[in-house]
């Protein structure tokens, strides 16, 4: 009954409209070039039942990578040019990054674009896993797969909002950290962004 509820209440609020969100919507002062050019990037945000209870299966990226080391991710990457559209894109980098089968992947809906400071516009898909498998972490790509409640990172009083030094200037970032994970960034706000149309 309850992963029933929270798929009818994730069902509902995917299909509610928002605004796209943003590295910078903590950030007023950040003024970002009209003519910059963004590319499109898809990310797998997948739910699976453990208990009763659904969960978001998340990455630790390679702290060997040269971008983003270490940090806290959805299975996702760029669109290539032979991925048919962002949600293929999705889950392909799914399949290659945490071995989750696109077959084994029911899509939900989508979240309302994310740019990142990177320079990407990312689509989060949200997927549902309709069947347990063996996460297999890409050598070189990723540290760790590990889960979240579904609850916990839809719940907006776990959030924080933190800042750091980035170009000479105060970043300002949503931080919804669980046991020993610290998730922030474009992670922590696409997921914020689920929190709040779940919520309201």
């Amino acid at each position: 009954m309850i992963v029933r509820d929270q798929l009818s209440k994730v069902v509902w609020a995917l299909e509610r409209s928002s605004d796209p969100s943003s590295d910078f919507d903590l950030n007023p002062d950040v003024v970002l070039s009209s003519d910059r050019v963004l590319r499109a990037a898809g990310v797998l945000v997948p739910l699976i039942e453990r208990q009763g209870d659904l969960f978001v299966i998340l990455t630790k990226r390679s702290s060997a990578l040269k971008h983003h080391p270490g940090q806290i991710a959805f299975p996702g990457g760029k669109q290539d040019d032979s991925d048919p559209d962002v949600t293929a894109a999705a889950l392909r980098e799914a399949s290659e990054e945490i071995g989750l089968n696109p077959t084994n992947v029911t899509v939900l809906g989508h979240m309302p674009i994310h740019e990142t400071v990177t320079g990407f516009n990312v689509t989060p898909v949200i997927g549902r896993v309709l069947a347990d498998f063996s996460p297999l972490p890409e050598p070189g790509e990723v540290d760790e797969v590990f889960e979240v409640p579904l609850a916990h990172v839809c719940d907006p009083q776990n959030y924080l909002v933190q800042s750091r030094r980035w170009r000479g200037q105060r970043r300002h970032y949503f931080t919804v950290p669980y046991g020993p994970y610290y998730i922030w960034g474009a992670t922590a706000r696409i997921l914020r962004g689920l929190a709040d149309r779940m919520e309201n």
